[in-house]
């Protein structure tokens, strides 16, 4: 008896020391705590675990002196950054994460009564409830399962325990050890089952409301706290280095799902983010970030941004953006919808799209645009003079270096070109082959600019674009710079582009007045401009999948609002129409064959005809009739085989439980017979009266398993049911 209650006391000590296990794995995946923090809780866990119920655990009043000491140095810490932290904002959810872990660690280190482990219980609810907080990710919600099945095994076993300790101080001996071993069996056997089936009910029931019920875009859930707080190079005004600062990171920016209306390979891409046009030798910025246009949605929930004159040349761009600090919108060159849980779209003079919106929580939006261009040979043709309201993409720095426009007048010359496309290519490729790619902030001084282009010689892509654009201008062709991303690179898994923060880039727009069009030129050397494509390898495949993981998680849970709630809806409509139409082309085929056969058994085809009809009619009648009588015949073979029964049996381990059942079956099938035990008799007085061997042979094994503690062996089982069999045979003749 007391090994048992012993087994099932340590049962249910692991399971709880389980709860508390996954809470704090579940802390670390979200990111509130780091790998030093969960090291030393993991060894306080380990350490309760093993002077669990030895004289070595704290007592409840050195505990509660303990959590009196703990809270008030955490709240110091918090308040004068004791422990030299530098945001107080970014170090409250780690301190409170750490607060919650000492007093859920101080518990687990006492002597734990039913009250002490119910609070185990709720400390680490409120880890779950303060991770969920922080940031969700799929490790955390492989976590959060995990706690889930512990949660549900821990409380089931904590009540039957409760209850259990209740019944056996009322029982005699022989009760106690019965209901001992019951418990310990359903402990072992059916608590994790139990639990599971729990888990799967429950998602049976949240995973349909989960869809039916779209996100908020920038709600709590789903924040990433430790994204990006600061992304520089996307403002009104942007100094010459910012984005060199940003290509030497590797943190995400925002991931993209590209599609187009004729299904081929969409080529050179850059999503284009803010365009600047004036630039006084050190900084370039808007001449007038006043104007814009603010864009309401349409009747169809979009936003109009433009026009098209072809619908297969569109480009569908579904974006899901990192936490940033700017309102910028993403997007390829020339958009011309937008769809997105924004109220407002801001489109300014150089098509620069941002949404105002009250936090920096992710958000996803869709942009179709047309970014096909003119040929080659149309742009060489475009020699038009552009019009006064296109001054301000040709103005030029005070002060400028005489010796720029010497130089590319120079460049021009020797290349023979002629027009603005040529002349704009020769510009560019003069400085994609004769300079050097360097992140190092190596130009400098009151003219950065001239000392890149004849000093240095080497730097980022801002200096190549800033230098490109002034270099044209000088020659009267109207320019601008454009800070964006590169293509990113690409997951063939996820089908998406991830674009991180080393992939920001500035090319230059050039204008072509008579095709009314924006060319972008890139004068980047091979070394700045990121290769498209897909890297090899082990790391590299293992990263794709957890890439894919993080794409699938933001895509369908973190991001999903109402136009993925929309989406899904469609493709459910659609998979029912498909479902109603294949139905609908069966039909008619039947009703087609039947008339044909009808036609037939009418004689139109002639009597041998008719007859071979009515023939075939016949034939496909019987077998029919034969198809249903087989399917009776088949299912009253399974019922008398009692598979189910024999199927139960395997898997159904023969215990002390189990055993019991086997006689009281017997009595079941002799009642049928009219042979009922009377009060005053005992199982062998009446297996004696019966005069069956079969009966007889039955009660004393019930007696030694019953009373003898004895386990039956697996012959021994199988002679038990084949007596049964016996019996039931007998009753049926």
């Amino acid at each position: 008896m007391f090994e048992a209650k012993n087994k099932s006391e340590k049962l249910f000590q692991l399971i709880s020391y389980g709860v508390a296990l996954t809470a704090l794995l579940t802390l670390l995946a979200s990111g509130s705590i780091g790998f030093l923090n969960t090291f030393f809780f993991l060894i306080i866990l380990i350490l309760a675990w093993f002077i669990e119920g030895s004289r070595w655990q704290i007592s409840e009043r050195i505990g509660v002196a303990l959590i009196v000491l703990v809270v008030p140095f955490f709240y110091l810490d918090w308040k004068y950054q004791l422990s030299g932290f530098n945001s107080r904002d970014a170090f409250a959810a780690g301190n409170l994460s750490r607060i919650i872990l000492i007093l859920g660690s101080i518990k687990l280190l006492q002597k734990k009564g039913d009250r002490d482990w119910v609070l185990i219980y709720l400390i680490s609810f409120f880890e779950i409830l303060l991770a969920a907080g922080v940031g969700i990710s799929p490790l955390f919600l492989a976590c959060l399962l995990i706690y889930l099945l512990f949660s549900f095994s821990a409380i089931i076993l904590f009540e039957i325990r409760k209850t259990s300790s209740s019944i056996l101080e009322k029982k005699e001996k022989q009760t106690l050890k019965l209901k001992s071993r019951s418990l310990q069996s359903s402990q072992l056997l059916r608590l994790p089952l139990t639990s599971f089936i729990l888990l799967l009910l429950i998602s049976f029931i949240a995973v349909p409301l989960f869809f039916v019920f779209p996100r908020v875009g920038g709600a709590g859930f789903g924040n990433n706290l430790n994204g990006i707080t600061s992304l520089t190079g996307f403002s009104d005004s942007v100094r010459l280095g910012e984005i060199g600062r940003l290509q030497q990171s590797d943190q995400t920016v925002m991931r993209i799902k590209v599609e187009k209306s004729d299904g081929k390979e969409v080529r050179n891409l850059r999503w284009r983010g803010v365009a600047l046009d004036s630039f006084n030798n050190q900084t370039w910025f808007k001449s007038r970030p006043q104007y814009s246009e603010v864009i309401g949605k349409t009747e169809q929930d979009y936003f109009a941004l433009g026009y098209t004159q072809d619908v297969n040349r569109l480009v569908t761009q579904t974006v899901y953006l990192e936490p940033i600090e700017t309102p910028i919108l993403f997007a390829l060159a020339n958009p011309v919808a937008l769809q997105g849980n924004f109220q407002l779209i801001n489109k300014d003079l150089e098509s620069s799209l941002s949404a105002p919106r009250a936090n920096a929580g992710r958000i996803s939006y869709k942009v179709i645009s047309d970014n096909v261009l003119p040929s080659e040979s149309e742009l060489r043709k475009d020699d038009s003079s552009y019009t006064p309201q296109f001054n301000r993409y040709l103005q030029l720095p005070e002060n400028l270096d005489e010796r720029i426009k010497q130089l590319t007048g120079e460049i021009i010359q020797k290349a023979g070109a002629k027009g603005k496309f040529e002349q704009a290519k020769a510009v560019e490729n003069y400085l994609k082959n004769n300079y050097g790619y360097s992140l190092e902030m190596k130009a400098g001084g009151k003219d950065p600019l001239a000392d890149f282009i004849f000093n240095v010689r080497e730097g980022h892509c801002e200096y190549f674009a800033s230098a490109l654009a002034i270099m044209l201008r000088t020659q009267g062709i109207a320019t601008r710079v454009v800070n964006g991303f590169q293509s990113g690179e690409y997951n063939d898994t996820a089908d998406v582009f991830v674009v991180k923060q080393k992939d920001a880039h500035s090319w230059v727009e050039v204008y072509f007045p008579k095709e009314k069009v924006w060319i972008p030129f890139d004068a980047t050397p091979a070394g700045g401009q990121f290769a498209q494509g897909t890297s090899s390898g082990i790391t590299s495949s293992l990263s794709k999948v957890l890439e894919t993981l993080e794409t699938y998680w933001i895509q369908y849970v973190v991001s999903y609002d109402n136009l993925g709630q929309r989406s899904l809806l469609i493709t459910l409509r659609n998979a029912l129409l498909g479902l109603k139409a294949t139905v609908s082309v069966w039909a008619e085929s039947a009703q087609r064959s039947f008339g044909k056969w009808w036609e037939q058994v009418r004689g139109e085809d002639g009597v041998n005809g008719s007859i071979v009809a009515i023939l075939w009619g016949i034939g496909y009648l019987l077998v029919f009739i034969c198809g249903i009588f087989s399917l009776i015949w088949s299912l009253r073979k399974l019922i008398r085989l009692k598979l189910w029964e024999k199927i139960r049996a395997i898997f159904k381990r023969k215990k002390e439980t189990s055993v019991v059942e086997f006689y009281q079956r017997m009595q079941k099938v002799l009642a049928k017979r009219g042979l009922m035990r009377e009060p005053h008799q005992t199982p062998l007085e009446f297996a004696f009266a019966l005069n069956m061997p079969q009966a007889l042979s039955i009660t004393e094994k019930y007696h030694d398993v019953r009373f003898g503690e004895k386990k039956l062996s697996k012959d021994e089982a199988q002679e038990i049911e084949d007596w049964l069999k016996d019996l039931e045979k007998n009753e049926k003749t």
